[in-house]
């Protein structure tokens, strides 16, 4: 990684290809205003005004209008180049004009950052890609939910942190549904060849989610404690909600880590077992076939007195006894139920 203070230029890191657009919402207690664009000079005159303006930037392909959003909006260089560094990790800065939100979304299985900014009368999101995350949040401004419009920016903010916990409630459900499946099929009799495969990955969506999740919870605190002017007394309760929903999303992922943990031992044991089985066979071989190989080392000897070698019925009888043995011992293993 190189050092970014030593450049001036705006670098996307990631390597999602959505195209950038921007939409806004613009909302007052008495009506809400909406535009979309593909430049930020196309949507610059739309800002002016009042109310709260909720300004979404899908796509950070396009540096300069990542550069111009934050420009307007009064955000600094290094805040610029943490909205654009796809592997920025989990953070929460509390400023004096702002607050700063970097984060990671799930999209089907794979992850994607978001950012939120949060002034005073605008909340800004940045997402990596195109995403339904947001999607219900306009309606429920139209609708004027809870009285939504009539709430400040960081009612705004706490329903978009919930919207994101929510997204990690639903990867983990179905991170959960997946180690059910893969259990049943450990415990089943089906010798599944893409097990081992099968963990390696579920492993991964885990880390994933424990390195995306646990972080955001230990930095959620410092907005639960934070006395900014930013933060209202009326949407502490929402805040509070937002912080439920992170812990027990990280108590679902720490029984996600004990099932996986005991699906890996059974796996293994599993292996063992399916070991012992193999192992078990070729001792039957053997041990069948070890009186046999005595028998014919006895008439493979080079003695001239051998009386059977020179009997007419001599091979068929040495074909009968070996037979005769070899059933034997079977029966043995299988009356000791060794099969």
């Amino acid at each position: 990684m190189k050092n970014n203070l030593l450049s001036e230029r705006l670098v996307y890191t990631g390597d999602t290809r959505t195209r950038t657009h921007l939409h806004l919402v613009r909302y007052t207690a008495e009506k809400v205003e909406e535009s979309s664009a593909e430049t930020f000079e196309e949507i610059r005159d739309h800002l002016a005004g009042g109310g709260i303006r909720w300004l979404q930037v899908h796509g950070l392909e396009d540096t300069e209008t990542v550069r111009h959003v934050c420009e307007f909006f009064g955000i600094d260089f290094l805040i610029m180049q943490d909205i654009l560094n796809a592997d920025h990790p989990t953070k929460i800065e509390l400023r004096e004009h702002d607050t700063v939100v970097v984060t990671k979304f799930f999209h089907n299985d794979d992850d994607a950052q978001v950012c939120l900014v949060q002034g005073v009368d605008f909340v800004l999101s940045f997402l990596e890609r195109e995403s339904p995350l947001f999607d219900d949040i306009p309606q429920a401004i139209r609708d004027n939910i809870l009285k939504f419009r009539s709430r400040p920016s960081d009612y705004l903010l706490s329903v978009l942190l919930n919207s994101i916990t929510a997204n990690y409630a639903t990867r983990i459900s179905r991170l959960d549904n997946e180690l059910d499946d893969l259990e049943t099929d450990l415990l089943s009799s089906t010798d599944n060849r893409e097990t081992g495969n099968r963990i390696q990955e579920l492993r991964h969506h885990y880390l994933l989610l424990k390195q995306t999740v646990l972080p955001l919870r230990e930095q959620y605190a410092r907005i639960l404690r934070s006395d900014s002017e930013l933060f209202h007394k009326s949407v502490r309760p929402f805040l509070n909600d937002v912080n439920d929903h992170l812990q027990y999303a990280a108590q679902q992922i720490d029984l996600c880590r004990e099932t996986l943990a005991s699906l890996v031992d059974l796996y293994i044991s599993n292996n063992d077992l399916r070991m012992n089985a193999i192992m078990k066979r070729l001792t039957i071989v053997s041990t069948i076939f070890i009186p046999l190989t005595f028998l014919v080392g006895v008439w493979g000897m080079n003695f001239r007195s051998m009386p059977e070698l020179e009997w007419k019925y001599g091979y068929a009888m040495a074909w009968g006894v070996m037979i005769l043995v070899g059933v034997v011992v079977g029966l043995f293993f299988r009356k000791k139920e060794w099969r």
